[in-house]
């Protein structure tokens, strides 16, 4: 039988997030055994210190949720993560500069991230819900130009997360040069065991225990 949680990204983003509710995410990611907590940059030394001892990886967003800040910016940032803890990246991309048609830009700044964090884990988080199947087969092979290690379908606070359509779409580009994280929506077992299926690795939410509980979800969660 398939081990969701091992699939799971546990993730707190929201800028309501207090020091009690990071407290809470490391807790539960220990009791449920999933891969990862996912967090803005400035909780990951408290994460580093709350999973002393496990197995439970932590993933820092970068140029969240936007993407319009500069390249420089994002490298600093990710690289702060890295020193404090984290070990995976999971990055946006200016997704203006991918519209007006810039993949210079987009490529390099992927690139530029993954050469500072060196062999730590990269996911692109290329925002779906605002490009056509054109920009999204692109911002894809841009991503595997710069050698990023995953493409991610959303931030979760666009105008719409993952579909199971963007997930196809993504694995068709990257085939096995890349991974696909699914990240925006998944709120139930059927929905993220179909995810799997159509060849996500990773699953991006903040409501992991009830998708491995059956329970249903509150619509306002990531």
């Amino acid at each position: 039988m398939l081990d969701i949680t091992k699939y799971i990204d546990h993730t707190v983003l929201k800028a309501t997030t207090t020091t009690k509710d990071i407290e809470k995410l490391c807790l539960e990611a220990k009791e449920y055994g999933f891969y990862s907590v996912c967090v803005n940059g400035c909780y990951v030394k408290e994460c580093k210190k709350l999973l002393e001892g496990s197995e439970v990886k932590i993933a820092a967003v970068v140029g969240f949720p936007l993407g319009a800040m500069t390249t420089e910016a994002k490298v600093f940032e990710a690289i702060e993560a890295i020193k404090n803890g984290a070990s995976e990246i999971d990055m946006v991309i200016n997704v203006g500069k991918l519209l007006e048609g810039d993949s210079h830009y987009v490529e390099n700044e992927i690139k530029a991230i993954k050469e500072a964090i060196g062999d730590k884990v990269l996911k692109v988080i290329i925002e779906t819900c605002y490009l056509n199947s054109e920009q999204k087969i692109l911002a894809c092979n841009l991503s595997l130009n710069a050698n990023a290690d995953f493409v991610k379908t959303s931030t979760g606070f666009g105008i719409g997360g993952a579909t199971f359509e963007d997930v196809i779409l993504m694995k068709k580009v990257v085939g096995d040069n890349a991974q696909v994280k699914a990240s925006g929506g998944v709120k139930s077992l059927e929905t993220a065991e179909k995810y799997i299926e159509l060849g996500a690795t990773r699953l991006g939410t903040s409501s992991g225990i009830e998708i491995i509980k059956g329970i249903k979800v509150d619509k306002d969660k990531y």
